[in-house]
């Protein structure tokens, strides 16, 4: 079998390296890294500026200390640079390493190699892995600077952001290579690309406010998912979702990339792949599993709370009798019911027909803003979205007694740190050793390695 070939091994890692090559030899990769260290260097200095000047009065107000966090204050500002390069400036990279073998018949050649299509596209995606590190390196040079400012870093969600960041990016390469893979040259590739990204941006926004289908769809767009991470929520079933969506894409890769196998076995495969991956996806939804990874525990209630609330075994039912565009019910969502719908196993949240008029003072239905409870065949009501109000309210009706919580009291980071020692190294030492890297590289003669395998 061709498993059991003893040059095999060989041969896979000679694929791998002339991948790397490949990678290393174009110009997408060094002009990403490039643009993306003055880039991360500005929202990381911006971002040091704007805490260092809350800091100041938080220092002076003790009280006000606990508002700072080094998650929402650092880190998701600096990363969100990585974000725009992951949007933007990835998907080239990862084009390139296919449609750049289309054009000059490489890739012929790599399909008569003895590999599966499948292999082909792991080596691909392995070096694809090296690119996102490399790009890694001025958002994670960013952390150790922080560090050694005095900053605080909570290990797990500092944790939890990398992960989100690297799910994204493997979702983007899945993108872009497919896309690739379908289109005879990269400029295409990278229309096609940039549509299915930025085309997630537009669902984001056109869902804000609205309910019913177009909001679930958005919850599957590639930006909800990184945001669940950004918020400090460890969420199994987005991670699983993730990853199941980059798997298929990168199926559907290596179904299409054969040049000579007929249109109709493509897409019969394309379509059993498809089919495949959504069947698993609606499992992967399945295991409600959450963790808040955040040292303030902001995306949680009381631990007494929370334990009272895994109790409620009949459905609560929660009516909403406002706009879902009404600013009231963006604090309800955050304060109460995304908690809720981690703790209670079947909640229930609808929206009731009333006259919008209501939401100006205007005369008009007197129902709007009414938040009606009900559990267990008893209701009760309230206009408040604040949990102090709202969960005495919920364990009225639910019988159920909550004992005294202990939790600690966030202490809050402020810290007033200059940022000159980080404008030298993001706007002249890194794109420095990047650029010396590149040039290095290209002094180097690119051949195939011709003692590995064959290949």
């Amino acid at each position: 079998m061709r498993s059991r070939d003893p040059h095999m091994g060989a041969a896979l890692t000679a694929l791998w390296r002339q991948e790397l090559r490949c990678l290393f030899a174009g110009k997408a990769l060094w002009v990403m890294l490039l643009l993306l260290s003055p880039l991360v260097g500005y929202s990381f200095i911006q971002s040091l500026s704007l805490y260092g000047e809350a800091s100041r009065t938080a220092l002076q107000f003790p009280e006000l200390a606990r508002g700072m966090t080094p998650l929402d204050g650092i880190l998701v500002p600096t990363f969100g640079s990585l974000y725009l390069a992951t949007t933007l400036l990835f998907p080239f990279v990862a084009i390139r390493l296919i449609s750049e073998e289309k054009q000059s018949g490489a890739l012929k050649l790599a399909l008569q190699l003895p590999f599966r299509p499948a292999t082909l596209v792991a080596a691909k995606l392995l070096a694809l892995g090296v690119a996102w590190l490399l790009a890694m390196i001025p958002a994670l040079s960013a952390l150790a600077i922080w560090r050694l400012l005095g900053g605080h870093l909570h290990g797990v969600e500092t944790a939890n952001l990398l992960l989100g960041h690297f799910l994204y990016a493997l979702l983007i390469a899945g993108i872009a290579m497919l896309a690739a893979t379908l289109t005879e040259g990269g400029a295409t590739a990278a229309i096609v690309t940039l549509a299915a990204t930025i085309g997630s941006w537009v669902l984001d926004f056109a869902a804000t406010g609205r309910i019913g289908w177009l909001r679930q769809v958005a919850a599957l767009s590639l930006t909800a998912g990184l945001r669940t991470f950004e918020r400090g929520i460890f969420a199994l079933p987005t991670v699983l979702g993730m990853l199941v969506g980059a798997a298929t894409l990168f199926a559907m890769t290596a179904v299409v990339l054969p040049l000579g196998r007929p249109l109709r076995h493509k897409l019969a495969s394309s379509a059993g792949v498809l089919v495949a991956g959504a069947a698993i996806g609606l499992l992967a939804a399945k295991p409600m599993v959450y963790a808040d990874t955040t040292e303030d525990r902001r995306n949680s209630f009381a631990a007494a709370d929370e334990a009272a609330l895994r109790t409620l075994t009949q459905p609560l039912a929660i009516t909403i009798n406002m706009d879902p565009g009404d600013p009231r019910v963006v604090d309800l969502d955050r304060e109460i019911l995304s908690k809720l719908r981690r703790l209670v196993p079947d909640l229930s949240i609808a929206f009731g027909e009333v006259d919008k008029a209501g939401q100006f003072g205007a005369a008009g239905d007197d129902r709007y803003g009414l938040i009606v409870y009900g559990y267990a065949g008893r209701h009760d009501e309230s206009r408040s979205t604040s949990p102090e109000e709202v969960l005495p309210l919920i364990y009225g009706l639910a019988g159920v007694k909550v004992g005294a919580s202990a939790d600690a009291a966030y202490p809050g980071y402020p810290l007033v740190a200059e940022g000159q020692t980080a404008a030298v190294w993001f706007y002249g030492g890194l794109p420095t050793l990047f650029g010396l890297s590149w040039w290095l590289i290209r002094r180097r003669p690119f051949r195939p390695d011709r003692n590995q395998g064959g290949v």
